[in-house]
């Protein structure tokens, strides 16, 4: 099946506005996406005439919003394959699901010489919160390295497993290089060991198809902002077994059992992990765009983007003195690059009136920049409602931008 790709586009409403006068060419997916009609209806609809905390009422609109969260619980669920709903957490974002392992693995396991694996190559929301954990439990964290291509080193993370390693936390794929990671065999290898993995899945769930119990991780995050959901949203994976040894990390409303002045006893799976009024319209809405995407076909849109990112290959390819930042194979549609002796920044804002809008800087990936000892970079970041026109038109800008910086 071939996407309609002016129907989906029909979807996004902000995709037919223009910016200076010009249409809207929307390249900056990689920090947040879109979002279609059915979840800004869905939560617009909610605020007009559902609205109601959850969990805590025994009156109509409240047991209509419980019921509605708890079915966006049981379509995350399906969609990453998880085998229960006990097993899905709901947080802010990927971030802060990653501070919560962070935090509650910290207090259980992890003792002054211990060790904590990431790779170079990590968004800054998956090395702060272990370099924070390390610092209090002085722990120590190692890194897996990466190539010039933008590959993991895989021999080198053999060799940083050792009996301290208390968990490894790696991205699915990389926001600012597009390497898409062996997490697979990077949890096979970790396991041997006894060692559980944490990965980052916050760039891999609007590209293509997750199954965490295929992966078999321990932990497995992502942001509803990035796959055409709402913001202040995300998920939390976890193994049942890990997440019912592991101590709750926030502590308030609904994530108890029972509360007396001497002691406080935990609620059940999944809310002892999910304290005060939770984001409910956020997760209903999230799973509303996890609808969307299912209704197109996971499989489908790979398929389409992964002929985008042929097509963008080559024309960027044209582009005199345009040098891209990560080339491993299989990567997702994210282009890193340069234009010889002009500033991203420069470029970046010359593209804005243009209509196009890219990222630049350092993409929250400060260490892989300094892997290429360069500031920065103009980022270019795609998904399924993104054309060739689109990308036509991008090239044409770098050649005018190429020009305007050469008289």
């Amino acid at each position: 099946m071939s996407l309609d790709i002016n129907k989906i586009r029909n979807d996004f409403p902000i995709l037919g506005e223009k910016i200076y006068e010009k249409p809207l060419i929307y390249l900056d997916n990689g920090a947040t996406t879109q979002k279609p009609y059915t979840v800004i209806d869905t939560m617009e609809q909610i605020y007009k005439k559902q609205n109601s905390s959850i969990h805590r009422g025994i009156h109509y609109l409240s047991e209509q919003m419980t019921e509605a969260y708890e079915e966006a619980r049981n379509t995350v669920r399906k969609f990453i394959n998880a085998l229960s709903t006990t097993e899905i957490i709901f947080t802010h974002g990927a971030t802060s699901a990653i501070n919560a392992v962070a935090f509650s693995m910290g207090e259980k396991y992890v003792n002054a010489g211990d060790e904590v694996v990431i790779s170079e190559m990590e968004h800054h929301s998956n090395i702060v919160p272990w370099q924070m954990l390390c610092e209090r439990k002085q722990a120590k964290l190692k890194v897996i390295p990466f190539n010039d291509n933008g590959e993991l080193i895989m021999e080198e993370y053999e060799k940083l497993l050792t009996e301290k390693t208390r968990i490894v936390a790696v991205n699915y794929a990389s926001n600012s290089l597009g390497t898409v990671n062996p997490v697979k065999e990077i949890t096979r290898i970790a396991h041997e060991k006894n060692i559980p993995v944490l990965i980052d899945g916050a760039q891999i769930v609007q590209h293509g198809h997750v199954d965490v119990r295929d992966i078999d991780c321990d932990f497995f995050v992502f942001s509803g902002h990035k796959i055409f959901g709402p913001t202040g949203i995300g998920v939390l994976y976890g193994k049942e077994k890990m997440l019912e040894e592991l101590p709750p990390y926030q502590g308030g409303g609904d994530m108890v059992d029972c509360v007396k002045m001497e002691k406080t006893t935990y609620n059940e799976l999944p809310y002892k992990f999910e304290a005060g009024t939770m984001n409910y319209t956020g997760a209903i809405g999230l799973g509303k765009a996890l609808e969307y995407v299912d209704s197109i076909g996971i499989d489908d849109i790979a398929t389409y983007e992964h002929a985008m990112l042929e097509y963008t290959n080559k024309k960027l390819e044209t582009v005199d003195g345009l040098t891209i930042y990560g080339n491993a194979p299989g990567k997702i549609n994210v282009f890193s690059f340069l234009l010889k002796d002009i500033h991203p920044y420069d470029a970046g804002m010359i593209l804005d009136k243009l209509g196009i809008a890219v990222r630049t800087g350092t993409h929250c990936t400060q260490p892989v920049m300094d892997h290429y000892n360069i500031t920065g970079t103009i980022r270019a970041s795609m998904v399924f409602y993104n054309t060739t026109e689109e990308v036509d038109m991008l090239v044409y800008a770098l050649e005018r931008v190429k020009k305007m910086f050469t008289r």
